[in-house]
C-alpha cells in the first residue's frame, strides 16, 4: 500500500538527478581510466624513453672501449637526443 500517492517531492527529484549523474559519471570515469591504462599512448612514451637512454649507454660503452672517438661519439651523442626529443 503506498501512502505517498506516487508523488517524490521535491528533494525526490533532486536526489533522483544527482545519482544519476554520479552514476554515469562513474561509469565514464572507469571507461577513460580503463582505456588510458590500455592504451599503447603511454607504452610508446616510455619505451623511447628507455631506447634512448639504453642506446646513450651503448655509445658511451663504445666511446669507452675506444671503438669510436670524441667527434664520432658528440656527434652521434647529438643526434640521438635530437630525435628522441631530449
Amino acid at each position: 500500500m503506498m501512502f505517498w500517492d506516487g508523488n517524490m517531492g521535491g528533494w525526490g527529484y533532486i536526489v533522483m538527478v544527482v545519482s544519476f549523474v554520479l552514476f554515469w559519471g562513474a561509469i565514464i570515469a572507469a571507461i577513460i581510466i580503463f582505456a588510458r591504462s590500455m592504451g599503447a599512448g603511454n607504452r610508446r612514451h616510455e619505451d623511447s624513453g628507455n631506447r634512448a637512454g639504453a642506446a646513450e649507454n651503448l655509445l658511451a660503452e663504445r666511446f669507452a672501449r675506444g671503438e669510436i672517438d670524441e667527434g664520432e661519439y658528440t656527434t652521434r651523442l647529438t643526434v640521438l637526443r635530437r630525435s628522441s626529443g631530449a
